[in-house]
C-alpha cells in the first residue's frame, strides 16, 4: 500500500506541534518546496523537531505544591489569569513562594514545551539557588527540566524546560534572538528593583509582545508599586494587565526601633544625646533578640566591608553555639552555599541587600536592619559614579523587616528612629533614573529600535541622562553623527562593544586592544577592572598586605601592577597543587574566590573575542593548568616585551572622561569637566603624582579620588580623542621658515588641557584672516624667503621711497600699509593664505602677464616736494682720507634715530670726535634752532623766536671752521642777541635725533655696538679693535722667543703705522707673554700695551729671578714652619712663590718699570735680582704667625655648622685667597695676626651670647649690602679699583671692632666712616 502524498497544508498545520524557535524556518523551507521529495525531507525534519518538544514533556514530572505557601492556595486563579491574558502581574509578599511555583504553574498549564519558560534574577546567587529548590521540588537534578545560565556557568539541556537565568543572560541572547523564539514564557522576578536591565527587559517586551501572541509574560513583584507594571502592559484600549496578590507573611513581625543613640547625664544634671557606634548597637540588638528564644538572625548591611568588620566583632562574643555567615554577590558558590545548608544551634547570616528580596534564607526568626544601602549614583556633570551609603527607602525596609516571618512570629529591630522611617521615600529609585544609560542605549541601536524616546520605558528616563549616554557612545567612538530612522547609527567600533557582554567603556578597550595587539594583556585587565580587588588589607595586618603586595606595584602604573600580580597568580598556580595555591594566596593575602572569578571572567572574555573573529588573543588561558597531561599554558608575554604604551593607549579609550592634569606642583588634578580629583593614597602614584594620569574611576567618598591610576602622554589623548577635543585659538604668527600664517592652538578634552600651545597652520582655522597676515607679512613687509621678480622689484620702489621719510623725518609721504594692502588684495585670489597657495597661483598668473603685481613708482609717493637730495643729506661722511658711510632713521625712542656715523671696527681707534657737532645740511636749522632753545631764558628772551633766529643765523654760518656752538654765539651776538657765548649753549638737552650716533661694524657691514659717546664706544669695542688691528699689523708682530735679545726682537717701538682699508691708522707694539718666552704683539690702544709691557717684563723677570724654598723658610719656629707647610695654596712652596711675585713686581716697579730695549731690561735685571730674597723672606717672616692662626682656626671650624660659620669661613676666604701676598700686599696682610685672634675671640663669644653675635653680624651685613649695591650701579670695572680695596679692608677693621673691641683697629672705623667711603665711589 502506497503512503499518501503530502501537501503543504498538511505540513503547515503541524507547526503548531514544533519548537517555536524552528517555525520560521520550516515556513520558508515550505514556502519554497515543491516537490513531493523536498515536502518528504521537511516532513522528517519537522518529524525530529516534534520529537524534541515530546522529550522536554515526557520529563517533565508530576507537578505538586507545598500546601503551606500562600500562592499554592491560589494556583487556580493564577492559572486562569495565566491562560486568558498574554500578561499577569504577581504580586507577593516576601516568603509566598511565587518565585518557585510560578514555574511549576507554566508546566501543568503545558507551557514550556515548544519553548524554554525564562525565568530572570537579578543577580547569579538567585537563579541558581532558585534552579536548585524548583528540581529538589520536582524530585530532579538540575540540567533535566529545570535548569540555569549565569555568566560562568550553563546548566541547561535539550530536555530542559525552565531555565533560570540573570537578566543580563536573557539581554545577551536578545543580540542572536530578537524576537526571544527560544521562549515560550518569560517570567520577570523580583520587577520591582526596578534595576536598568529590568526596565529595558519590561520595555523590549512590551514592544514585542503584538509581534509574538504566543509569548506569555509573567511580572512577580514583592507588593510595591504593581500598579506600575500593570498600567505598562495596557492592552490596545487601554485596559492594565491583570494583578493577582498573594499573601506571603504567613507569620507576624514585631518592628522594634533602637536607634544608635542614647541620653548620658550631664555635670550640670542635664542629659544629652550620645550617638552610639553601629557596631556596638548590632551587638545589643543581637544581645536582645537571643533573649527571645532560638531562631536564626539576617542583619542587613550597607557593604562588605562592613560585614567583615561585623564578622569580627561577633566573634569577639565568642557566642557559644552560634555560627556567623555571610552572604553577598561576589561569594563563590560553596560560600553561598552554607547559607542554605542545614545545621545545628544558632546561625547569624550578615548580608547585603542581595536578601532583601532576591534570596529567602531558610530558618530566619529575627531581622537586624542597619537601615543603610550602598546604592549606585550616576552624577550626569561630572560623569562620575559615586556609590554613596544611603537610608533605605520604607519599601525597603519593609521587606528587609519581613524576611523574619516566615516560620514563626517575627521580630525585626531597626537600629534608627521611628521618626526616621516616617520621614524616608516610599520607594527606591529605579536604577533606570541613577544610572550612566550607554550600555542600554548602545543595545537599542544594535537592536534598531528606533528613537530611543519612543522606546516604552516603565518610567522613562530624563532626557538628559539620555543625552548623556548618546555622549557617551560618541566618546567611545561607537556612535556616529548620522541617524537612520531617528536612532544613531553604529561604527564597526559600536557593533564590536555591543557584542562584548562588558561595560561598553571595558569593550572598548578590549577593541582598541586587539587593533594594537596586546588585546591578551588588556583582557587581563579589564577582568580586573570589573571585579573586586583579589589584594585585601585586613585592618589588623594592613602593614602586611602592604609589604606582601608591594611587589607587584610599578611605580607609572597601577594597570601594569595588576598584569605583574596576574603573571605572579598564574605561575603560582602551574607550580603548586591546588590546595598549595591555596594556602600560598592566603597567605599572601589574596582572595582565592575572587582570583577563581577574575580567571573566569577572563576566560569568558576570551570566548566572547574568538566568536568576534579575533585573532590576536594569547594561548594563555585563564584555566588552571592542574590536569594529569597538561603541560602549563605559555604566557602570552614576557612582562619585560610588554608594550606598555600600546596598553595605556588601549585603556585610554575607554577612560577619556577620567584623564586629569596635575595643577601646578600641588598633588591635585585638574579632571574633566571642571572636577578635581586626587590620587588615592593606595596607588603606587600618590606619592610622585605624574603630570597627566588617567583613572579607572573616580569614586566621591569623603572627596573625589582617583583609583587605579596610570601615568599617560597627554599625546595620546590627542590621537584617541581626536574629534571630541575642543580648540581655542590665540595670538595668530607669521612664519618666514613656513611661509604661512600660525596660530597658537590650545586644545583640551572636557575641560582638560590637552595641549597647552602648539602651532597650526592659520588658515584651517579661518583663510580670511591667515589671507590678510599672509599679504601683510609675506608681500608688503617682505618676511618670505622667495625669490619672485615683482617682490624684489617692489621693494627696491619701496626703499627708495621710505628712505626719503627717513631723511627729512616726515611720515605720510609714502603712501601707508592699507594702500599696499588694497593693491594686493584687489589682485590676489580669495583661497590663498600660503606661500604654497600663492607660488601655485602665481606660477599660472604670470604666464599672462608678468608685471600684474608691479608697483606704480609715481603712486608710492603722496608728497614729492619733500628735499632729500645728496647734498642736503649725504650718505657719506669723510675724515682726513677715510669717507664713513652714514645711515638715516625717523623713529623717535630708536637709538638709531637720526643719523649715525658707520664706522668699521679696525677704523674705530682712529676716528676723532671733531665736526660732528655739525650733524648734516639737511637737519642743521633744526639743529640750530634746538641750541636755541637750549640757553638759559635770560640770554633765550634776546633770540625770540627761536626758529627765525636760526634761519636768519643759517646764512652766515661756515660749517666746521670751529664747534657749531662758537660758531653760532658769534652770529647770535650780532643778530642782537646779548651775553651769549659758546659754553651757554647745552647740547646734551638736544633732541637726541639732533645728536649723532657712533656705530662699529664689522667686515659684513653688521652694527655690533653704538654710542653716541665716541669714547665710551671704543672703550667697550678695546677687544674687537685689537684683533682687527692686529690683523692689519701682523708684519709689525713677531713669533714667540726664549729671550730679548737684540738679536731676536731687538727694541720695541712705542707705535708703528699701517694701512687699513686704504687709511693710515697708528697702532701700538708691546711684549707679550707667552709659555716659553715672550713675543711682539700690536695693541691698537696705547693702554692696552703698556699693561702687556708690564706683564711680559714681570715674566721675563720671574724665569730670571728664581728663590729656594728651604732657605726663605728655615729658622722659621716649629709652629709657624708646619703652618706654612700646610698653607693652603700649595703649602711653603706656594707661599714663596706668592711672596717672590709680589717682592719682583714692587721691585721692578720701584725701578722705572717695563723698558723697551733688551739692554735696558738686562740693566733692570742685574739691579733687583739681588733684592729679591731679602723682600720674600721678609714677606714670608711676616705672614708666618698669621698662617699659624689661619690654620688651626680653619681646622676647627670643620666641626661646626651655621650661618656665623659661614660668614667667618668667607672672611678666611677673603683674607687668605690664592696669591694673597699678591693681591694684597705685606701692608695689609701685617694685621692678619689680629684679624685671626678677632676670629677666634669671635668662636669664643659666640658660645655665650649668640643673639649678640647675630646682631654683630647683622651691622657687617648691612655695610656689605650697602658697598654692594652701590657697585651695582658703577661699570664693572670699579669693582678693582683702590678705593673698593680700601673700603673692603675698612670692613675687616670694623669686625675686629665688633667682635674683638679690646684688640683695637689701625684706623678709626665705623659703619658711617665706612658708607661715606662708599658714596665717594
Amino acid at each position: 500500500m502506497t503512503k499518501p502524498e503530502l501537501t503543504r497544508d498538511q505540513l503547515y498545520r503541524r507547526l503548531d506541534e514544533l519548537p517555536i524557535a524552528s517555525v520560521r524556518r520550516f515556513q520558508r523551507r515550505l514556502k519554497k518546496a515543491r516537490s513531493p521529495h523536498a515536502l518528504s525531507q521537511i516532513s522528517a525534519d519537522m518529524d525530529a523537531e516534534a520529537g524534541k518538544v515530546a522529550d522536554v514533556d515526557k520529563h517533565v514530572p508530576t507537578i505538586t505544591y507545598p500546601e503551606n505557601l500562600p500562592v499554592s492556595a491560589r494556583r487556580d486563579d493564577i492559572k486562569a489569569l495565566i491562560r486568558d491574558h498574554q500578561v499577569v502581574v504577581i504580586a507577593g509578599e516576601t516568603g509566598s513562594g511565587k518565585t518557585t511555583q510560578i514555574p511549576k504553574m507554566l508546566l501543568e498549564l503545558g507551557r514550556g514545551r515548544r519553548g524554554l519558560i525564562g525565568h530572570t534574577q537579578p543577580r547569579r546567587i538567585a537563579a541558581r539557588t532558585v534552579a536548585e529548590r524548583i528540581a529538589d521540588e520536582l524530585g530532579q537534578d538540575i540540567g533535566e527540566t529545570v535548569g540555569y545560565a549565569i555568566r560562568f556557568d550553563d546548566r541547561v539541556s535539550d530536555t530542559t524546560a525552565v531555565k533560570l537565568m540573570t537578566d543580563g543572560i536573557l539581554l545577551a541572547e536578545m543580540q542572536r534572538d530578537r524576537y526571544l523564539n527560544a521562549y515560550d514564557t518569560i517570567i520577570i522576578d523580583e520587577a520591582h528593583e526596578r534595576s536598568l536591565n529590568i526596565d529595558f527587559l519590561l520595555g523590549y517586551l512590551k514592544r514585542l509582545l503584538p509581534a509574538r501572541p504566543d509569548l506569555k509574560v509573567i511580572i512577580t513583584s514583592a507588593t510595591i508599586d504593581p500598579e506600575r507594571f500593570a498600567a505598562h502592559f495596557a492592552d490596545a484600549s487601554g485596559e492594565p494587565a491583570p494583578i493577582i496578590e498573594v499573601s506571603g507573611r504567613t507569620y507576624p513581625v514585631e518592628i522594634r526601633y533602637r536607634p544608635l543613640e542614647t541620653e548620658v547625664a550631664g555635670k550640670n544634671g542635664e542629659t544629652k544625646v550620645v550617638d552610639i557606634d553601629m557596631l556596638d548597637g548590632l551587638i545589643d540588638a543581637l544581645k536582645e533578640l537571643m533573649v527571645e528564644g532560638d531562631g536564626d538572625i539576617l542583619c542587613f548591611f550597607a557593604s562588605e566591608r562592613d560585614i567583615r568588620d561585623a564578622m569580627e566583632v561577633i566573634e569577639k562574643q565568642h557566642w557559644r553555639g552560634v555560627e556567623v555567615t555571610p552572604l553577598f554577590g561576589r561569594l563563590s558558590n560553596a560560600e553561598q552555599h552554607r547559607v542554605f545548608s542545614p545545621h545545628s544551634g544558632r546561625r547569624i547570616v550578615l548580608a547585603t541587600n542581595i536578601a532583601e528580596t532576591s534570596l529567602t534564607v531558610p530558618g530566619i526568626h529575627y531581622v537586624v536592619d542597619t537601615g543603610l544601602a550602598r546604592i549606585s549614583r550616576y552624577s550626569t556633570r561630572t560623569k562620575v559614579q559615586r556609590l554613596p551609603i544611603e537610608e533605605i527607602s520604607q519599601a525597603s525596609a519593609n521587606q528587609r523587616s519581613g524576611r523574619s516571618g516566615r516560620t514563626a512570629d517575627g521580630i525585626a529591630i531597626r537600629l534608627y528612629s521611628e521618626e526616621n522611617f516616617a520621614a524616608r521615600p516610599e520607594f527606591t529609585d529605579p536604577e533606570i533614573l541613577r544610572t550612566n544609560l550607554a550600555s542600554v542605549i548602545l543595545q537599542m541601536i544594535n537592536l534598531r529600535l528606533g528613537d530611543i524616546a519612543d522606546f516604552p520605558f516603565v518610567q522613562p528616563p530624563d532626557a538628559k541622562a539620555v543625552r548623556d549616554g548618546l555622549l557617551l557612545l560618541h566618546e567611545l567612538g561607537a556612535i556616529t553623527d548620522k541617524e537612520d530612522h531617528d536612532a544613531p547609527v553604529l561604527t564597526s567600533i559600536g557593533r564590536d562593544i555591543a557584542r562584548i557582554p562588558v561595560d561598553p567603556r571595558m569593550a572598548r578597550m578590549l577593541v582598541e586592544a586587539n587593533r594594537l595587539g596586546v588585546l591578551s594583556d588588556v583582557t587581563v585587565i579589564v577582568a580586573a577592572m570589573t571585579i573586586q580587588d583579589v589584594r585585601e588589607r585586613p585592618l589588623e595586618y594592613q602593614a602586611q598586605a602592604d609589604q606582601a603586595h608591594a611587589r607587584f606595584k610599578d611605580k607609572t602604573s597601577d594597570f601594569l601592577a595588576s598584569l605583574n600580580l596576574w603573571d605572579y597568580i598564574k605561575d603560582s598556580r602551574e607550580e603548586l597543587s591546588g590546595n598549595a595555591f591555596r594556602k600560598r594566596m592566603k597567605k599572601e593575602f589574596l582572595h582565592y574566590m575572587r582570583i577563581r572569578e577574575w580567571f573566569d571572567l577572563v576566560r569568558q572574555l576570551r570566548d566572547a573575542e574568538k566568536q568576534l573573529g579575533w585573532n590576536n588573543i594569547s594561548s594563555d588561558s585563564a584555566q588552571p593548568a592542574s590536569s594529569a597531561d597538561s603541560t602549563g599554558p605559555t604566557h602570552a608575554t614576557d612582562a619585560g616585551e610588554r608594550d606598555s604604551n600600546a596598553i595605556h593607549q588601549s585603556l585610554l579609550t575607554g577612560l577619556l572622561s577620567n584623564i586629569g592634569a596635575r595643577d601646578g606642583n600641588s598633588k591635585e588634578f585638574k579632571g574633566a569637566r571642571g572636577t578635581r580629583f586626587m590620587i588615592f593614597p593606595g596607588s603606587a602614584l600618590a606619592k610622585k603624582p605624574p603630570e597627566f594620569v588617567m583613572a579607572a574611576e573616580l569614586v566621591e567618598t569623603s572627596r573625589l579620588w582617583a583609583r587605579d591610576v596610570a601615568a599617560i602622554d597627554p599625546s595620546w589623548v590627542e590621537k584617541v580623542a581626536r574629534d571630541l577635543l575642543k580648540h581655542s585659538y590665540s595670538e595668530p604668527v607669521w612664519s618666514q621658515k613656513r611661509a604661512a600664517p600660525m596660530v597658537h592652538q590650545k586644545s583640551m578634552l572636557y575641560g582638560v588641557t590637552v595641549i597647552p600651545d602648539r602651532l597650526v597652520p592659520y588658515h584651517r582655522v579661518d583663510m580670511e584672516a591667515a589671507r590678510d597676515l599672509f599679504i601683510r607679512h609675506a608681500l608688503i613687509d617682505g618676511e618670505w624667503n622667495a625669490h619672485h621678480a615683482f617682490l624684489r622689484h617692489n621693494a627696491a620702489l619701496l626703499e627708495e621711497a621710505v628712505a626719503v621719510e627717513e631723511k627729512v623725518r616726515r611720515r605720510g609721504i609714502v603712501v601707508d600699509e592699507d594702500t599696499l594692502f588694497e593693491f594686493y588684495d584687489e589682485r590676489i585670489p580669495a583661497d590663498i593664505g600660503t606661500g604654497r597657495h600663492f607660488d601655485a597661483w602665481w606660477k599660472k598668473k604670470r604666464q599672462h602677464d608678468a608685471s600684474f603685481l608691479d608697483f606704480d613708482p609715481e603712486a608710492l609717493l603722496n608728497d614729492a616736494s619733500a628735499d632729500s637730495s645728496e647734498a642736503a643729506f649725504p650718505d657719506k661722511w669723510r675724515q682726513g682720507s677715510i669717507n664713513y658711510d652714514l645711515q638715516y632713521k625717523f623713529e623717535p625712542g630708536d637709538p638709531f634715530d637720526g643719523v649715525t656715523v658707520l664706522v668699521p671696527v679696525p677704523l674705530l681707534a682712529g676716528l676723532e670726535d671733531t665736526d660732528f657737532d655739525w650733524l648734516v645740511p639737511g637737519l642743521r636749522e633744526e639743529l640750530v634752532t634746538e641750541l636755541i632753545r637750549s640757553l638759559p631764558k635770560a640770554l633765550r628772551k634776546t633770540v625770540v623766536p627761536a626758529p627765525e633766529f636760526a634761519e636768519r643765523a643759517m646764512g652766515k654760518l661756515v660749517p666746521f671752521e670751529a664747534p657749531i656752538t662758537e660758531q653760532l654765539a658769534e652770529v647770535l651776538r650780532a643778530l642782537g642777541g646779548s651775553g651769549i657765548n659758546g659754553t651757554d649753549f647745552r647740547p646734551t638737552t638736544l633732541p637726541p635725533h639732533l645728536t649723532m650716533t657712533f656705530a662699529a661694524i664689522d667686515r659684513r657691514g653688521k652694527i655690533i655696538d653704538h654710542d653716541k659717546n665716541l669714547a665710551a664706544l671704543k672703550r667697550r669695542q678695546a677687544g674687537h679693535i685689537t684683533s682687527s688691528v692686529a690683523k692689519a699689523t701682523k708684519k709689525a708682530e713677531s713669533d714667540s722667543v726664549a729671550d730679548w735679545t737684540p738679536d731676536t726682537l731687538g727694541e720695541v717701538p712705542e707705535t708703528v703705522t699701517t694701512e687699513i682699508e686704504g687709511n693710515h691708522v697708528d697702532a701700538y707694539p708691546a711684549l707679550e707673554a707667552t709659555a716659553d718666552g715672550v713675543r711682539v704683539k700690536v695693541f691698537p690702544t696705547k693702554a692696552a700695551a703698556d699693561a702687556s709691557m708690564m706683564t711680559a717684563t714681570l715674566a721675563m723677570l720671574m724665569r730670571k729671578i728664581p728663590v729656594n724654598v728651604t732657605q726663605m723658610t728655615k729658622g722659621l719656629p716649629l709652629r709657624q714652619r708646619v703652618a706654612v707647610d700646610k698653607y693652603p695654596h700649595g703649602g711653603a712652596a706656594g707661599l714663596v712663590e706668592d711672596a717672590r711675585v709680589s717682592a719682583i713686581r714692587d721691585l721692578m716697579m720701584a725701578n722705572g718699570g717695563p723698558v723697551r730695549t733688551p739692554e735696558d731690561f738686562d740693566s733692570l735685571l742685574n739691579t733687583i735680582k739681588p733684592q729679591v730674597p731679602g723682600a720674600v723672606r721678609r714677606a714670608v717672616v711676616g705672614i708666618a704667625g698669621g698662617v699659624v692662626e689661619y690654620v688651626n682656626i680653619a681646622a676647627e671650624l670643620d666641626n661646626w655648622d651655621g650661618p656665623a660659620i659661614d660668614d667667618i669661613r668667607q672672611q678666611m676666604k677673603f683674607l687668605l685667597p690664592k696669591n694673597a701676598i699678591t693681591v694684597h700686599g705685606m701692608e695689609n696682610l701685617q694685621h692678619l695676626p689680629r684679624y685671626m685672634t678677632a676670629i677666634r675671640l669671635r668662636l669664643e663669644e659666640m658660645n655665650l651670647d649668640p643673639d649678640r653675635d647675630a646682631d654683630r653680624q647683622a651691622v657687617v651685613d648691612d655695610v656689605k649690602a650697602y658697598r654692594d649695591a652701590k657697585l651695582k650701579r658703577l661699570p664693572a670695572h670699579r669693582a678693582k679699583s683702590r678705593a673698593v680695596k680700601d673700603i673692603n679692608w675698612r670692613i675687616q677693621e670694623l669686625r675686629v671692632s665688633l667682635f674683638a673691641q679690646r684688640l683695637g683697629t689701625s684706623k678709626p672705623v665705623s659703619p658711617r666712616r665706612i658708607e661715606k667711603m662708599i658714596d665717594k665711589l
